[in-house]
This record gives C-alpha cells, sequence and structure tokens, in this order.
C-alpha cells in the first residue's frame, strides 16, 4: 500500500472510490443521487483543479496500480491556519486495513508543514461510522451545525484537534461596524474566492453569533443561503464551495 500525493490522472480511480464508499457508508442518499454528485464533484477537470489547488491537500491510497482510498483537504486562511477534511473516502473491500488512519495522518502531516495548528473534519450526525473514526483518533466534537443534502436538512458534527498546542488560543478582536462593534473570530475561517471570510459575534465570548466578516473589504454585509454559501453584498467575496454544497443537491 503506497500514500501518496494525488495526479490529475487519478481522477477515475477517485471517482469509484468515491462512489463505493457513498454508497456503501450513505443509505440517506439514494444511489441516482450518489451518481450525479460523484460525476460532478469528481471530473477530470474538478480534480486536476483540485490537486493544482496550492490550497488543497489531495492523497490517495494506492494498492498495485488501484486507487483503494483518498483523503481531500484545505488549508483554511485562520489565525493560526487550519487543515480542513472534506472528504475521507476508502473503497469498501479495502476498509479494516488501516487506510484511513494512513490518510489521515498524510494529510495531518501535510497541513502541519503548512503551517496549521488544529485539524478539522466534518461528517453527518447519521453516519455513526464516520463520526466515531475521528472520535477514536483523538478528535474532540467542536461544533454540530445544519447543511442541506438533496433538499433535507441534516445534522453534521465538526470534529477538531490541536496538532500544535504552542498556538492553541483563538484570536478575537472587537470591529466596529455599521451596525455595532462586533468580535470577530480570526481562529474560525471560510476560503472565499478574493479573501476570507471569519466568524463574526455580538458577544466577546463567542455565544452569539451575528454572521460573517469579509476581510476584503473590511464588510459584514453578508448574505448566506440555505445551502451555507455566503457571499459579501459589498464587494462579491463568495464563499468557496465545499462537502454538500459544492453540488447543487
Amino acid at each position: 500500500m503506497e500514500i501518496r500525493d494525488a495526479r490529475a490522472s487519478d481522477a477515475a480511480g477517485i471517482a469509484e472510490t468515491a462512489l463505493a464508499s457513498l454508497r456503501a457508508s450513505y443509505d440517506l442518499l439514494d444511489e441516482e443521487t450518489i451518481d450525479e454528485v460523484v460525476a460532478e464533484w469528481y471530473d477530470g477537470e474538478r480534480v486536476a483543479d483540485g490537486v493544482n489547488d496550492e490550497d488543497s491537500a489531495w492523497m490517495v491510497a494506492e494498492d498495485g496500480d488501484e486507487v483503494v482510498g483518498f483523503v481531500q483537504g484545505v488549508l483554511v486562511d485562520a489565525e493560526p491556519p487550519v487543515g480542513e477534511i472534506h472528504w475521507l473516502h476508502v473503497a469498501p473491500d479495502a476498509r479494516e486495513e488501516g487506510v484511513a488512519q494512513q490518510l489521515l495522518g498524510q494529510a495531518q502531516e501535510t497541513f502541519e508543514k503548512r503551517g496549521a495548528a488544529r485539524l478539522r473534519g466534518t461528517v453527518l450526525a447519521e453516519h455513526e461510522e464516520g463520526w466515531s473514526f475521528y472520535e477514536a483518533d483523538g478528535f474532540d466534537r467542536a461544533d454540530e451545525r445544519e447543511v442541506t443534502v438533496a433538499g433535507d436538512e441534516y445534522d453534521e458534527y465538526v470534529y477538531e484537534r490541536v496538532i500544535d498546542e504552542s498556538v492553541e488560543d483563538l484570536v478575537v478582536e472587537p470591529v466596529d461596524t455599521p451596525v455595532s462593534e462586533l468580535f470577530v473570530n480570526f481562529s474560525e475561517g471560510e476560503r472565499g474566492s478574493k479573501a476570507p471570510f471569519y466568524a463574526a459575534y455580538r458577544t466577546e465570548d463567542l455565544q452569539e453569533k451575528y454572521g460573517w466578516y469579509c476581510s476584503n473589504c473590511e464588510s459584514v454585509s453578508t448574505a448566506m443561503d440555505s445551502m451555507g454559501r455566503v457571499e459579501c453584498n459589498d464587494c462579491g467575496n463568495r464563499r468557496k464551495a465545499t462537502r454538500w454544497d459544492a453540488s447543487y443537491l
């Protein structure tokens, strides 16, 4: 078994692995929906764009000349940076062999070299095998949120693990806005098309979330649709698609 960086030529193997893995693990989606989203997420052009994105991390597990697993994530420009795992798939026939742990370990090493202080993964609450994997590997459940999948709302768990204890503290700063003074958590960021978005709160203890702060134009005039896509009303900065909202489910 070899873990290596993914290449554009791995697109077909990545798509086959994702298809088999989703069918085995996500009963909430019918096969037609899974076929459609895999065709969109993992076509050759999208995989090529992903593996060539300097902020992304794509690794595959290869057995002989066959892709049997892959991990896909991105470095989020927070303070400190966060390595965010979007998908980790292993073909059903290759499970129980430690492939997922090897892929996760390689992803962590890659993000750590790029300056990440935390590793984050998300998984649907109904997918017990997925969140149990994170908990068994030392992740803590940091948040719970709703996502839209195939037109239905589902709970999604957010798991995090600190990988650099020296920069664990959150970076929270007050920002004056036309609305009021808000507190921006620069450790809670999302990639944007022009610059990152950061979570803005009404209170310094981060208990009451206001919305998103656009670092491109320093505005909190942002809008979010039901799929979680964020756009700045002032400069047009848009949150880049991740996970379920990467497809129009």
